[in-house]
């Protein structure tokens, strides 16, 4: 018989819950986007899980209609790995923050990458701490002036992409919360890749750091100021795609099609599969003004997972070993007959 894929809609994946996220937080944008992709993956409900560790964009398994877990703070990527290797049927979403993720939590998400359980991680990167009221990320710009830095912060701040691919990472994304159509594509990849993928959502806090990421998404520049990276095709931007990449030595530069003789045939093609990775951390690591920043999915590299390790190292140990039932294993090892 074959099975054929349900039927849902985005409504099929809304739970009864009233969200509770401020009026305008970019998170609700991110909660819509993922209800239409998995109403487009052609799994059943019953076989996602979303996983969550503590902020506000840990709010989210309430807010879905599917198994969800809400964890302790910084332990979402320990619980999602948990699950995977559990159940390696199931489709596992991690949900959390850049404070979740990368402070508190640091040491598990270097891990959950390094290791590349095969779940997908969404961080909601707004640059600070939302849910206990505006003190300073691991994200958060330097010298950015918070509640627990009143005179600007005196730290260089993480970069998700770049954390991500110095873990080993195979997979990175990023997207913009209020572009719904790109982020459906990035999370239905997500999804397709065999191994960790990591999406950071440059997310915007309505209350505590309104219009962080304001410059890079203004309606007006931002043809200047982004680019949607594509595996397979020319790394243009600006307006009519007048603007390219290219290799200058071994850095990125900037050009102009039409200035200096430079030709569309000169701009860099996007190798999201390359197994090299200095290209994908170039392009994670450029920042504006100088640089548009870079979206969509920017590297897609497969290789074996955590959780295919550990099954097919149970299945070798369960064909090797002597014992079968449980009177085997109680007769292992040293025995004694009591008369």
């Amino acid at each position: 018989m074959i099975e054929t894929k349900p039927i849902y809609t985005p409504q099929d994946f809304k739970s009864d819950q009233e969200i509770r996220w401020c009026p305008g937080c970019g998170d609700v944008a991110i909660l819509s986007a993922v209800q239409k992709a998995m109403a487009e993956m052609g799994h059943k409900k019953e076989d996602y899980a979303v996983v969550s560790g503590i902020g506000c964009s840990s709010r989210f398994p309430y807010y879905m209609n599917t198994y969800g877990f809400h964890g302790i703070h910084g332990r979402a990527g320990a619980i999602a790995t948990g699950v995977k290797t559990a159940n390696p049927k199931l489709s596992v979403w991690q949900i959390t923050g850049d404070g979740d993720a990368l402070a508190i939590g640091g040491n598990h998400f270097i891990h959950e990458i390094r290791r590349n359980v095969n779940v997908n991680i969404i961080l909601f990167n707004n640059e600070i701490y939302g849910l206990t009221k505006g003190q300073f990320s691991p994200t958060s710009k330097f010298g950015q002036v918070t509640k627990t830095s009143p005179f600007g912060t005196v730290e260089a701040p993480f970069h998700p992409g770049e954390l991500t691919i110095g873990a080993q990472g195979k997979f990175f994304a990023r997207g913009f919360d209020s572009n719904v159509k790109l982020n459906i594509e990035i999370f239905k990849e997500a999804e397709l890749h065999h191994g960790a993928s990591m999406i950071e959502i440059l997310q915007n806090c309505v209350i505590f750091n309104e219009g962080a990421h304001d410059y890079i998404n203004d309606k007006e520049f931002k043809a200047e100021r982004q680019i949607i990276v594509k595996h397979g095709q020319p790394l243009l931007f600006g307006t009519d795609n007048k603007k390219g990449l290219v290799l200058d030595g071994l850095k990125l530069k900037v050009v102009t099609i039409g200035e200096n003789g430079v030709k569309e045939s000169d701009i860099l093609v996007h190798d999201a599969h390359d197994l090299d990775p200095t290209l994908h951390l170039a392009l994670v690591n450029m920042r504006s003004p100088n640089f548009p920043v870079a979206l969509g999915v920017i590297r897609s590299v497969e290789a074996p997972t955590f959780d295919e390790r550990v099954e097919n190292q149970i299945e070798e140990v369960q064909k090797k070993s002597k014992i079968k039932c449980m009177d085997d294993l109680l007769k292992s090892g040293n025995t004694w007959t009591v008369e």
